[in-house]
């Protein structure tokens, strides 16, 4: 018989404590010690802490769907976007057993450069103007600076200085909008790249550019009314600065700088999300005040999984009778942090506040809620990550890394709620798409030539 040692209030008690204390992520052991030696999860946190049955009182289990006639009892572990969308709009989402493998919720170059951070005794601080810098005040070098956060800024610069925890990521991304009463109205095919100039795994500044952290570019190819629209934002290494934003529309057939405010506007008809949104921090965390860790305690998320499942194109299941959702799995994450944070460098901005929950072993969001000036819920950016294991012909399916070696880390899919007029925005990350491809084994420098100027837009416009 197996006695449990924590009763179900035990973990947001401790979280809660730690967090008044500023203490490491980790319960039983600091996270750091668990990456520096390659423990298992287990050294860090409880099994109680991963059990779904415990936190539901034998009201859930893994493999369980939870819908509508049960979600009552798992929603102190939801988001309350979540819940609405399961008890109001009749989405299930079925229960996978959790990941105990730290390697897992990585790709391993990230996972390495954070390795050896710890190994040199490397972290990251905030210099005067609130930037990251590393022990000797220079530009940070990859990784997460803050491998526990303790506070609200430090999870917001973790989240915002490499978004895809990779180098260079190049993503083919098929987008399906749908209105209140779940019918299609747009579909398009978006390539979405990102290239960071710093904080880089190889510590390396891309091509010189010391004054910016990264660049991202956005092109539209299909559908046809949209096709060879494009932006590309450049963003200072300075977090106080908005970053640079310049679009080509083919009906002008040249390129344009776009005022702050396109931030908090859809770039296409039909879409539910603004370039704010993607990752959480889509602007410079210092953009954004009044950081802040509102709570901690274990939650359901789609923090790993929803890549076996995917056809050969990497499309997830669409659910039975409801075409706004994907069939998802979540899994107990023992260690979420709730944070917000306010838009103090856009005086016009329609949302004012946003409110994330990250997983505390990764830093990487998992969910995203945006309220409108009233202070209402407007939407919420839902993000599922894990690697790219399993599916395909014989169950075995691996997409490879940019080393070619380990299995690849990314996002899988994204919904985005709009819970005031009940439409969806529903992606996924694709294979291929119609003129898009994902990749990662990547060119660096025919990345930035194809993507990442403004003469790569007025390319991209015209091909």
């Amino acid at each position: 018989m197996h006695i449990r040692k924590y009763d179900m209030n035990f973990s947001r008690r401790q979280l809660l404590k730690g967090m008044a204390a500023g203490a490491a992520a980790g319960v039983l052991m600091p996270l750091e010690k668990v990456m520096a030696k390659d423990l298992n999860l287990l050294k860090a946190y409880p099994d109680e802490l991963y059990s779904v049955e415990d936190q539901t009182k034998g009201q859930i289990s893994v493999g369980d769907y939870l819908t509508a006639d049960n979600v009552e009892h798992a929603k102190h572990l939801l988001d309350p976007s979540i819940y609405d969308q399961i008890l109001n709009e009749g989405r299930r989402i079925k229960i996978r057993a959790p990941t105990t493998d730290l390697r897992q919720l990585f790709n391993n170059s990230y996972y390495e450069a954070m390795k050896r951070n710890l190994a040199e005794g490397r972290s990251g601080k905030f210099d005067s103007n609130g930037n990251v810098v590393d022990d000797a005040g220079k530009a940070w070098g990859g990784g997460l600076p803050f491998t526990s956060p303790k506070n609200g800024k430090e999870i917001w610069a973790n989240m915002a200085m490499s978004w895809g925890r990779a180098d260079a990521n190049t993503y083919a991304i098929r987008q399906w909008d749908y209105g209140a009463d779940g019918g299609l109205e747009y579909e398009y095919d978006f390539q979405w790249v990102e290239l960071q100039m710093q904080a880089r795994t190889d510590r390396k500044v891309f091509r010189g550019y010391d004054n910016e952290i990264r660049r991202q570019c956005v092109y539209f190819s299909n559908s046809q009314d949209v096709r060879g629209t494009s932006f590309l934002s450049n963003w200072a290494y300075d977090q106080n600065k908005i970053p640079d934003l310049y679009g080509y529309l083919p009906e002008f057939r040249r390129v344009r700088q776009f005022p702050a405010n396109q931030r908090f506007e859809p770039l296409i008809p039909g879409a539910t999300w603004f370039l704010t949104d993607p990752w959480a921090a889509g602007d410079p965390y210092l953009t954004w005040g009044n950081h802040k860790i509102t709570d901690r305690k274990p939650m359901l998320l789609a923090c790993n999984g929803n890549f076996g499942s995917t056809d050969d194109n990497w499309e997830p299941v669409t659910q039975a009778n409801n075409p706004k959702f994907w069939e998802t799995e979540y899994e107990m994450c023992p260690d979420v942090i709730v944070t917000e944070c306010e838009p103090v460098g856009y005086p016009r901005s329609p949302v004012s506040k946003k409110q994330v929950f990250a997983d505390a072993r990764n830093s990487v969001p998992c969910g995203c809620m945006r309220y409108d000036r009233q202070g209402k819920l407007w939407a919420n950016f839902e993000m599922a990550f894990g690697q790219f294991v399993g599916g395909g012909a014989d169950g075995n399916r691996v997409v490879l890394s940019a080393d070619g070696k380990t299995p690849a880390w990314s996002w899988t899919y994204v919904m985005i709620y709009d819970h005031q007029n009940k439409r969806m925005s529903k992606t996924h990350h694709a294979k291929k798409g119609v003129g898009t491809e994902s990749l990662f084994q990547i060119d660096e420098d025919w990345l930035f030539e194809t993507y990442c100027t403004q003469q790569a837009l007025q390319s991209l416009g015209r091909a």
